[in-house]
């Protein structure tokens, strides 16, 4: 019993210590922490304290906080990575403990995944959120059928600190928090779709309530969507769908100069020259229309327009059609100018890690796609095993996380899709290690998709050299 209780501990130090090692390599290699334009404003406005919500005041708000122990961006990444592999050590240390160690390395293994190496190195919202997210999921995991209520709160408080981070992580968190519920919450499909609005509701709620705790200024961030989708329908449809208060002569001709179906960039501020369409006309009018309403009004009136638009958008954005590097890197390399000097440095674990992630991104095991067709299939798999009640919900938010971006995208940047692809590969190694034979027929079904997305995806590039 002793000899058997030691190797059990000592498997336990085992997973730790390689946790410890890939996330020291993540730590050297982009210390001291990779800076992007988006950190280098946060980081501006975590020091002034005053936050605004282009991005997730939340995320500003706990930098300040992490200010009083350093300056910089170390604390912030150092945040990621404990988040990160303590939650994934915290996943694989339970399946130890029951005795399921092959599958404990598998699932810790998963940490390895190029773009999780890079990206909790590279200070963003993405990386935070992800790591909050294994956080709620191996907490999930390891509370096992106790159910304890402080537990089960920490993990519930994961997956809010999450949703405060995107306006879309609602979609990545709804099925932990359901999965997390009691039982008797969800018996019943009455029940079950009841608890499902209730969350999703408390859920949308959590970043526009943090951001009024925290005081956060409005800047109009969500005019990017709006603005986005308008420019979309009035490619596609000829027709202009931008508020008349807008005054733009011939706006299509002039929407056609501005619109690409990559990203919404084209339409900011920040770019010269600036569209006449864009940010800054909408904010200049002394009475601005309501976003919404126009975008409503645009999408009702032009609905094959719109479907059209975000399903181009949406093949960009999963790389079911190639995206040039030049277009968007898979990864960032260098930190962004900034006035406080930060930068990483380049050294062989930098440069090893970002080549793993730029090649990987080069091939199916890269593409969103992918991870959103192997995440259905663990959902059709894994219902009825003895492992469904943690793949299903696992599953369902890489799944409902990734589709998600069918609606709610701007951008076509890999960082967005760090969960999708982590939560897809945790739930396919759970699917592979649930050791009970499947039928053939129900696996050719259930990953039928990820065969005719990997194969739509290699034509698509052959013909497009």
């Amino acid at each position: 019993m002793e000899r058997a209780e030691r190797g059990s501990w000592l498997g336990l130090v085992a997973l730790a210590i390689a946790a410890f090692i890939a996330a020291a390599l993540t730590a050297t290699a982009y210390w001291p922490g990779l800076m992007s334009w988006d950190p280098v404003r946060q980081y501006g406005e975590a020091l002034s304290g005053d936050i605004t919500d282009w991005h997730p005041p939340m995320m500003q708000w706990v930098w300040r906080g992490l200010l009083r122990l350093h300056a910089g961006p170390a604390p912030m990444m150092l945040l990621e990575l404990v988040l990160y592999w303590g939650g994934l050590t915290l996943f694989a240390a339970t399946m130890w403990r029951r005795n399921r160690p092959r599958l404990a390395w598998w699932l810790l293994a998963c940490g390895l995944f190029p773009l999780g190496l890079v990206l909790t190195g590279t200070i963003l919202k993405d990386s935070l959120m992800a790591g909050a997210l294994v956080a709620a999921t191996s907490i999930l995991v390891a509370r096992g059928r106790r159910r304890r209520a402080a537990t089960t709160t920490v993990a519930v408080l994961f997956l809010f600190f999450a949703a405060a981070l995107r306006f879309n992580a609602f979609t990545a968190c709804l099925p932990l928090l359901v999965a997390l519920l009691p039982q008797a919450w969800r018996r019943t499909w009455p029940r079950l779709g009841a608890s499902c609005l209730v969350a999703t509701a408390a859920l949308m709620l959590s970043m526009p309530v943090v951001n009024w705790l925290i005081g956060a200024t409005r800047s109009g961030v969500q005019l990017s969507l709006v603005i986005f989708d308008l420019g979309g329908i009035t490619k596609y449809s000829g027709i202009n769908v931008f508020p008349p208060e807008l005054k733009v002569a011939d706006a299509v001709r002039v929407n056609h100069g501005c619109y690409t179906p990559v990203k919404w960039d084209s339409y900011s501020d920040w770019v010269d020259p600036e569209c006449p369409l864009g940010f800054s006309a909408w904010n200049d009018l002394p009475v601005s229309p309501h976003p919404y309403a126009s975008w409503l009004r645009a999408v009702l009136a032009h609905p094959f327009a719109y479907a059209r638009h975000r399903l181009v958008h949406f093949a960009i954005n999963t790389r079911l059609v190639p995206v040039a590097d030049t277009v968007e890197r898979p990864v960032p390399a260098a930190s962004a100018p900034n006035v406080w000097g930060f930068h990483v440095t380049d050294n062989p674990g930098l440069r090893l890690l970002d080549t793993l992630a730029v090649t990987m991104a080069h091939t199916p095991l890269g593409w969103p796609i992918v991870w959103i067709a192997l995440a259905l299939g663990a959902v059709i798999v894994g219902r009825g095993g003895p492992n469904a009640s943690l793949i299903v919900p696992l599953a369902l938010s890489s799944l409902l996380y990734g589709t998600g971006y069918l609606a709610f995208s701007v951008a076509a940047e890999l960082r967005y899709h760090l969960w999708t692809g982590l939560a897809a590969l945790l739930a396919t190694v759970l699917v592979a290690g649930d050791g009970r034979a499947i039928p053939v027929r129900r696996l050719c079904f259930a990953y039928a998709p990820t065969v005719l997305v990997v194969l739509a995806g290699a034509g698509i590039r052959l013909f497009a050299r």
